[in-house]
């Protein structure tokens, strides 16, 4: 069975997301570290790690993922900002190491208008450096699927797949693949059709060995507009759809997918997330694409 879960806040104690998490009926949960808008924050204490660790013990799911701060661009053609980049992912990827979390997610970054094929190459350069001074480190590392906004890198499968296949250390990387933005960048996956020219050009492209997680969102924006706009599940322009195709496809019958769709409560005072959860968990083993 699909493992369902959700991004959580680490308001207040990253131990605390594990509580949050099990509230709403989470099996799995990603959370940030505090660098998610700053380059600057207090490092993981001893304590911090004991009482998380300890509160996991006591819960039925998983903290899969870290995802990375949104400060990073690998692809920048500044150097500063790359070295600082790679600094910052390092010392998420120690956290995670240290909490006993398999992945930390990252975007591969925007070229700022230098072009595609400079901004991988920036990329590939980058992933190699962080890696080889971080060797001791055995988290994976997972290049996040994105809508192309921008000069975004990501938004094409052939994207990450050259980076995979660049890169030195490829056995320390694997994908994540995010709904709204695949949608957006123009990959159709929303009827049976559809969904198979998506898989397939993904096993072409990157190889299914390497997609390790899902993000699981509906798009405000349309197909192919390459704006990202999460929105809840079924409330947008994927609809269930999709959703079923991708949860009822044997390939990915024990893959990890958390949504990141918006927080608060509806009009009846029922927790967003835990409302998308449910609404998921009623599309596993329906026949994919049918009846939605």
């Amino acid at each position: 069975m699909p493992l369902l879960g959700a991004h959580i806040s680490i308001s207040q104690g990253i131990d605390k997301a594990i509580l949050r998490g099990s509230e709403i009926g989470c099996e799995v949960i990603q959370i940030f570290t505090r660098f998610r808008q700053t380059w600057k924050a207090k490092d993981l204490q001893s304590d911090e790690i004991d009482r998380f660790k300890s509160t996991l013990k006591d819960h039925r799911l998983n903290v899969v993922a870290i995802h990375g701060s949104y400060l990073i661009n690998l692809a920048s053609p500044e150097r500063r900002k790359r070295y600082a980049s790679i600094s910052l992912l390092k010392r998420e990827m120690d956290w995670a190491d240290r909490l006993d979390i398999p992945y930390v997610v990252v975007h591969p970054g925007s070229h700022m208008g230098d072009g595609e094929e400079r901004g991988i190459d920036r990329v590939v350069s980058s992933l190699d450096r962080l890696f080889s001074s971080n060797l001791s480190i055995k988290s994976m590392l997972l290049i996040e699927t994105t809508a192309g906004q921008g000069n975004s890198l990501g938004y094409k499968f052939e994207h990450i797949g050259i980076i995979l296949e660049r890169c030195h250390y490829r056995d320390r990387l694997g994908v994540c693949l995010d709904t709204c933005h695949i949608y957006s960048a123009g990959y159709d996956f929303r009827n049976k059709e559809g969904y198979k020219r998506v898989i397939d050009e993904f096993e072409r492209e990157i190889g299914l060995e390497n997609l390790c997680l899902f993000h699981l969102n509906d798009s405000k924006a349309k197909l192919g507009s390459r704006i990202d706009r999460h929105t809840h599940i079924g409330e947008g322009n994927i609809g269930l759809k999709g959703f079923s195709n991708l949860l009822n496809d044997p390939l990915f019958s024990n893959h990890p997918f958390l949504i990141e769709t918006p927080k608060g409560k509806d009009e009846d005072g029922i927790d967003y997330d835990r409302k998308n959860l449910i609404i998921l968990r009623s599309l596993i083993g329906r026949e994919r694409d049918d009846h939605l």
